[in-house]
C-alpha cells in the first residue's frame, strides 16, 4: 500500500447521483431549445458530467448515474445545468445540494433519496428545477470487512444486552450499552 492511497487511509465515500431530469429551463426568459447537460461537483477538481440531451428542450431528461468520490468533510454538492453550442458553454442554472439532505443519522448506508432543487441562473434568479436521486456507498475497504457473529452458547452473558446507538448514529462495530439487572418493576 502506498502512503498516498486515500481510500485506505482517509474517510471517503462513493456518492451515486442519478440525474433524472430538469423542468422549465430558460435562457434570458426564453425556453431552452436543446443541448443541455448537468455537471455534478464536490470540488473544482472532482466532477462528473452527463451526456448532452439534444431533444428535451426546456424539459430535458437524462436518467444517468454519476459516481463521485466524496470526503466526509464535504458540506454540499453543486449541480450545474449547462447549455452548449459550437462556440459557447453557458451555465443556465445551478443548485447546491446539502450533504445533510441524504447523509447523516437519519438515513442508513445505501438509502436511495429522491430530491428536487430549485435552480438559480448566474444572476441569482430562479430558473427551473432539477430532479436527482442520491445513494451513498461505504468505502470498499469497509464493505469488505467481515463481521463475526458468535453463537448464543459462546456469549459471555446468558441474557441479551440492552444497547443504545451512539450519538452520531454511525455503526463502528462496537457496543454501547448500559447494564440492566433482571428485576421486575411494580
Amino acid at each position: 500500500m502506498s502512503p498516498f492511497n486515500l481510500t485506505e487511509t482517509s474517510s471517503f465515500h462513493t456518492l451515486e447521483i442519478t440525474v433524472l431530469s430538469c423542468e422549465d429551463l430558460r435562457i434570458n426568459g426564453r425556453s431552452v431549445k436543446k443541448n443541455t447537460c448537468v455537471v455534478a461537483r464536490t470540488d473544482p477538481l472532482n466532477f462528473r458530467e452527463t451526456t448532452t440531451d439534444t431533444e428535451g428542450g426546456s424539459y430535458p431528461s437524462w436518467n444517468q448515474k454519476l459516481a463521485l468520490d466524496m470526503s466526509i468533510r464535504e458540506t454540499c454538492i453543486t449541480l450545474e445545468v449547462h447549455c452548449r453550442t459550437l462556440s459557447v458553454d453557458r451555465i443556465i442554472g445551478s443548485a447546491r445540494m446539502p450533504v445533510s439532505d441524504f447523509m447523516g443519522g437519519y438515513f442508513p448506508e445505501g438509502y436511495l433519496s429522491f430530491l428536487s432543487y430549485r435552480l438559480k441562473d448566474p444572476k441569482g434568479y430562479e430558473n427551473g428545477i432539477i430532479n436527482v436521486s442520491v445513494r451513498l456507498r461505504a468505502p470498499e475497504y469497509l464493505a469488505r470487512k467481515k463481521k463475526v457473529i458468535l453463537p448464543e452458547d459462546k456469549c459471555s452473558a446468558s441474557q441479551p444486552a440492552l444497547a443504545f446507538p451512539a450519538m452520531d448514529g454511525k455503526n463502528y462495530d462496537g457496543l454501547t450499552g448500559i447494564p440492566v439487572r433482571n428485576t421486575k418493576f411494580t
